[in-house]
């Protein structure tokens, strides 16, 4: 981390006149002490407020007694909306970006606007403060060497259960958004993809006044859900452990092992290319490791 430097910090607290840019603010993700001196004076003075909802952000906003112009940028309007802020921003206006909680444009609308006012070759200023990913990782003692931000997982079983194939053996952390009426059937999943030994950390209402943050193996992580209907309210953050040695190495003699099926399947039916072309899509293994098995299986089927 880059030392601070005083003077600079200062002569910014004392500036109230905003220059023509996109602050991209970070608001509370529940307790609304955790916003920063900065954050409310850049929402004390800029021109618009691009907010995900507006009725959220004029809660925030009257809980500081600051009046503001609103506009709303969401899922449904972002790309619209878009025009709109890079309009404002070559007009000469500040405009501030909020999600309804955390920091916008993370797995929350705003990344399609800051992406559109860096086309215009106009100025993004990043304003920092609350996540609820980097909370999580912080209070998960999992974040030391480096994590996945994967956020929310399909809605849909079959394509939920591909993604989290396709997680399974990544040899770090990984970190999920879920919602509370989806947690225990995704949970469910989970504990099937990465199997009943993996560690989670649940992170429940963080910031909140019933926040949770619970570790424990994934073959308890649906009983402990279901135990309690509270404790499948509110929103999660949800970090999967590093898989230890043991894991990693079940996982590559699994992979194997799926792969060489796979391929026995296809070998019966198809010839040697596209088989090969077939298994490749399918699990996602290098070509050259799968021609390599094709040929084999098919020399020992020919000695057979």
């Amino acid at each position: 981390m880059p030392p601070m430097q005083n003077e600079g910090i200062e002569s910014q607290e004392q500036e109230v006149k905003l220059e023509a840019a996109l602050y991209v603010v970070a608001t509370p993700i529940g307790n609304l002490r955790d916003i920063s001196d900065r954050a409310l004076n850049v929402l004390g003075h800029a021109d618009v407020i691009a907010a995900e909802d507006t009725r959220n952000a004029q809660s925030l906003l009257g809980h500081y007694a600051i009046k503001a112009r609103l506009i709303a940028v969401h899922d449904h309007n972002e790309q619209q909306a878009a025009g709109g802020v890079v309009k404002l921003i070559t007009e000469g206006k500040s405009v501030a970006l909020v999600t309804d909680a955390g920091t916008p444009a993370i797995s929350d609308p705003g990344a399609r606007v800051v992406a559109a006012v860096h086309a215009a070759n106009l100025k993004v200023v990043p304003i920092p403060g609350a996540s609820a990913v980097v909370a999580a990782v912080s209070a998960s003692g999992e974040g030391e060497a480096g994590f996945l931000f994967h956020g929310f997982l399909p809605a849909k079983a079959g394509e939920r259960k591909r993604a989290l194939a396709a997680l399974y053996a990544l040899r770090y952390p990984v970190v999920l958004y879920e919602s509370p009426h989806r947690i225990v059937e995704s949970m469910t999943d989970i504990a099937a993809v990465f199997g009943a030994s993996r560690q989670i950390v649940i992170c429940r209402e963080i910031t909140k006044k019933f926040e949770i943050i619970k570790r424990l193996p994934l073959a308890d992580a649906v009983g402990w859900l279901e135990s309690d209907s509270n404790q499948q309210r509110g929103e999660f953050v949800l970090v999967l452990t590093k898989p230890n040695q043991d894991a990693a190495n079940e996982a590559k003699e699994l992979g194997a092992a799926t792969l060489e099926r796979t391929l026995r399947i296809l070998l019966a039916e198809l010839p040697v290319k596209q088989s090969v072309a077939m298994a490749v899509q399918l699990t996602g293994e290098k070509k050259n490791t799968v021609y390599d098995l094709a040929l084999q299986i098919r020399d020992e089927s020919a000695e057979g």
